[in-house]
């Protein structure tokens, strides 16, 4: 597990956009067969992701957190942007499609990760955060009937904003919040674009009362100049960006 502390507000103006990069990008992520996490001192807040393809992976503690287990002290997101996949807890097997999310409590011991096909693997965006009090481990879907462990993302918590004209249009899709599916502290959703739309919210902002992490997959970015140096810019490990060699003509 990775440790990132935190930074001041007055030192990250003079920040180079390297030195930007490794405090506030997260990259290589999703690699196959493995777990990775990056525990950052910002709310102690663990971020990354979980990708079986070959094998069932456990998520375990480490010597970081001084725990017996992962969720002793601690609550997990969980939202599944790949292909089907199960995740088990504590015995009982939930079927995670894609783009379907999971909320698991504080107090449950064995977590473990699985593909239904490893040719299409799932891919497991992981959010934890500290927890004081055990709240219900449920599954989360987008359409379907509510059952026993398995909540229905309602229609108001499907947010449309923006417009094609102002190229944002999108659709708010909140997973983890208050009134539908419980949490210590942890907040959880995805935002999808419409066709013909570039851009989700306003540019980098801060929030004096909580941290975001973002995870921007099946997207184009296009900067100015933040990959002068380079041939491509990896934003949570995904290459989103190609940048050609400028020729150089002879006179």
């Amino acid at each position: 597990m990775e440790l990132r502390t935190a930074s001041s507000p007055r030192d990250v103006k003079h920040y180079t956009t390297e030195r930007l990069r490794e405090e506030f990008l997260i990259q290589g992520l999703f690699p196959a067969d493995e777990i990775k996490l990056v525990y950052s001192h910002i709310d102690r807040i663990i971020t990354g992701t979980a990708t079986p393809v070959a094998k069932k992976l456990e998520l375990t503690a480490g010597d970081e957190l001084r725990a017996e287990y992962f969720l002793q002290r601690r609550e997990l997101g969980v939202i599944n942007i790949g292909g089907a996949g199960r995740i088990t807890v504590d015995g009982r097997v939930y079927e995670v499609a894609s783009r379907e999310g999971m909320y698991i409590g504080m107090g449950s011991r064995d977590i473990s990760f699985e593909s239904v096909d490893a040719g299409n693997p799932a891919k497991f965006y992981l959010n934890s955060a500290p927890a004081h009090t055990t709240y219900p481990t449920v599954l989360i879907k987008r359409e379907g009937t509510p059952e026993d462990g398995v909540v229905i993302i309602k229609d108001e918590n499907k947010v449309e904003l923006g417009s094609l004209e102002e190229s944002n249009h999108r659709v708010i899709c909140k997973y983890i919040l208050p009134g539908q599916v419980e949490s210590c502290q942890l907040v959880m959703g995805m935002t999808s674009l419409k066709p013909g739309s570039v851009w989700n919210t306003m540019p980098c902002h801060t929030h004096d009362r909580r941290m975001e992490v973002y995870l921007y997959f099946d997207c184009l970015l296009y900067t100015s100049d933040a990959a002068d140096d380079l041939l491509c810019v990896d934003l949570c490990g995904r290459r989103i960006l190609n940048k050609k060699k400028k020729k150089r003509y002879q006179r």
